[in-house]
């Protein structure tokens, strides 16, 4: 459950697109954290916060923050609608938990988009890339970028891991590359907000005019280590929105010879789950070209049985070093760069050249 700290802010250490990082002292010594403004208010040196440090205290990975929940002694003033209509939307997200937004789904009644939304039932064979980690999404978008450099490319952020898209360093270092972010489900914080990865979709394409969408979960995922206790089964549902909305579906395969769990090498338990048992209709599933000898082997055996409904699809992999190497923003999957799990963002990448591939 919640474990609760309160201290006072001494630094803002820096910011980025919705997120404020600072140190906080508290009775047990100073503490880096996070702050959204636009649900808190933005924090000064001196304030006073309320933080929530249970994933601190344990020490998980991305959740390693305390999370500012409330500037107690100096709270925001309300947003300047009246709050008393729907004019300014009412998509509640983060439900019936304390800080949930009220927001203005795009293709709500009072949305400038309800149009286009209304109308909209169809992808167009727009080449839709899911992916199992945040971490692929500069990968994949370096990818379509390095054969098509001026593709619209937007992305489609689940509720599998963040849930505010403004955690994500990686979004603000790529806002200049994508035509925009749609957060989905309980997810928030995009420019375009929709109530499932459907609506998301098609927005990305009618709203945002994107000619290429990427599909994943926000930074962080949840995995037990279990066959089906991790977020990115939702990739297979994906696959099956996309088909269903007539789009054409590329799987960006988690491969990896340089993490050290067994279940993840090779290609991982995650992406032989979601595309061999959740989704029920085909999509490319995208294999480099010149992977490791080694390794190439255990791929194309963990992917045999996945053949009778999916294809496969052997993708070159010529300049897409290059093309990674350029990214804006720094790649680390769990802590691992290019160099160290060099498979893991070649894949994504070659994912991408698949897709821009496929563009009408």
């Amino acid at each position: 459950m919640v474990r609760w700290r309160s201290g006072t802010v001494t630094t803002v250490r820096r910011e980025w697109r919705g997120a404020l990082e600072l140190d906080v002292t508290t009775d047990e010594g100073t503490v880096r954290a996070l702050a959204y403004p636009e649900l808190t208010g933005a924090p000064e040196a001196g304030d006073r916060v309320l933080l929530n440090v249970g994933a601190l205290v344990m020490g998980l990975g991305t959740g390693g923050y305390a999370l500012v929940v409330a500037l107690p002694d100096r709270l925001p003033p309300d947003p300047p609608e009246s709050g008393t209509d729907r004019d300014s939307g009412h998509l509640v997200k983060a439900r019936y938990t304390p800080l949930q937004p009220i927001l203005l789904g795009v293709d709500e009644e009072a949305s400038p988009h309800r149009e286009v939304m209304a109308r909209a039932d169809s992808l167009e064979r727009m080449p839709v890339v899911t992916a199992d980690l945040h971490s692929a999404l500069p990968a994949i978008l370096a990818g379509i970028h390095a054969d098509r450099p001026d593709a619209r490319v937007a992305y489609v952020m689940t509720d599998g891991g963040a849930l505010p898209a403004w955690f994500s360093r990686t979004l603000d270092g790529l806002r200049d590359r994508l035509a925009g972010t749609v957060t989905t489900g309980q997810s928030f914080g995009g420019d375009l907000e929709a109530g499932t990865v459907h609506t998301g979709l098609l927005a990305a394409r009618h709203v945002l005019k994107a000619d290429v969408t990427v599909v994943a979960q926000g930074p962080g995922n949840l995995g037990t280590g279990t066959t089906w206790g991790f977020s990115g089964v939702a990739l297979g549902e994906a696959i099956n929105a996309t088909v269903a909305l007539r789009g054409l579906p590329v799987a960006s395969l988690r491969i990896s010879d340089g993490d050290a769990r067994p279940r993840h090498r090779g290609v991982s338990h995650h992406s032989l789950t979601a595309y061999g048992r959740v989704a029920l209709v085909p999509a490319d599933l995208v294999i480099p070209d010149d992977l490791p000898a080694d390794l190439a082997k255990k791929v194309e055996a963990d992917l045999a049985p996945l053949v009778e409904l999916h294809r496969l699809v052997r993708v070159p992999t010529a300049g897409l070093d290059a093309a990674l190497e350029a990214s804006p923003v720094r790649l680390s999957t769990m802590g691992r760069g290019l160099a160290q799990d060099h498979a893991y963002f070649i894949a994504a990448a070659a994912a991408g050249r698949h897709a821009a591939a496929l563009i009408p």
